[in-house]
C-alpha cells in the first residue's frame, strides 16, 4: 500500500515536472507540452488503476491551484479553457493505456506500449480534448478536430517514447513496470 501511494505521488511529480520544458502555445489557446509524455508512463508503467489514480492527482492539485500546468498555469480557470477536455480526458487516457499493457501480450513489451499509449494517450485524451476544444471555443466537433491535427506528429513521436522508455525499465528493472507484474 505505501509503495502505490509513493508511486502515485512519484508519477505525479513527473508530470508536473514535464510541464516544466518549455511549452509552445498555439494561436487557440492550447500548448503543445511534454506533459501528455507523463501521462502515457503513468499507463504503460504503473497499470490502469495507478496510472489513473497519479494523473488524476496532479489533475486535483491543478485545480487545488497549484501551477503545475506548463507555462505555471492551475487553479479551476483551466476548466474553463480549451484545454478543459485534455485534463478530464487524461486520468482515462492513462486507465485505458495501463488496462491495453496489462491484458495485451502481443509482440515485444516496447510495441504493446507505444500501441497501448497510441490509442489511450491520444485518441482517448483527444477525444476529450476535442469535445472540450469545441465547447470552450465555440466551434464544431470538425472544426475543433482540425485544430488539434498538428499535435498527432510529436504526440506519437511521445507514444513511440513511452514504448521505449518502459521497454528499457523493464529490462533493467522487471519489478518495477507495474503493468506487467
Amino acid at each position: 500500500m505505501e509503495r502505490n501511494l509513493t508511486l502515485i505521488a512519484l508519477f505525479a511529480a513527473l508530470i508536473a515536472a514535464l510541464g516544466l520544458i518549455p511549452a509552445f502555445t498555439l494561436a487557440f489557446g492550447v500548448p503543445i507540452t511534454a506533459q501528455s509524455l507523463g501521462v502515457m508512463l503513468c499507463g504503460t508503467i504503473l497499470g490502469a488503476k495507478r496510472g489513473a489514480l497519479a494523473v488524476l492527482l496532479f489533475v486535483l492539485l491543478v485545480a487545488m491551484g497549484l501551477p503545475l500546468l506548463a507555462g505555471g498555469r492551475g487553479g479551476l480557470g483551466v476548466f474553463a479553457s480549451p484545454t478543459v477536455g485534455f485534463l478530464i480526458g487524461f486520468p482515462i487516457g492513462a486507465f485505458v493505456t495501463g488496462l491495453m499493457v496489462e491484458k495485451l501480450r502481443i509482440g515485444s513489451l516496447g510495441v504493446t506500449s507505444a500501441l497501448a499509449a497510441a490509442v489511450g494517450g491520444i485518441l482517448v485524451v483527444y477525444a476529450f480534448g476535442v469535445v472540450g476544444m469545441a465547447v470552450a471555443l465555440d466551434k464544431t466537433i470538425p472544426e475543433a478536430t482540425l485544430l488539434i491535427v498538428s499535435f498527432i506528429p510529436g504526440d506519437l513521436i511521445k507514444a513511440i517514447l513511452a514504448g521505449v522508455v518502459t521497454a528499457a525499465l523493464y529490462k533493467a528493472r522487471p519489478n518495477s513496470v507495474l503493468s506487467r507484474a
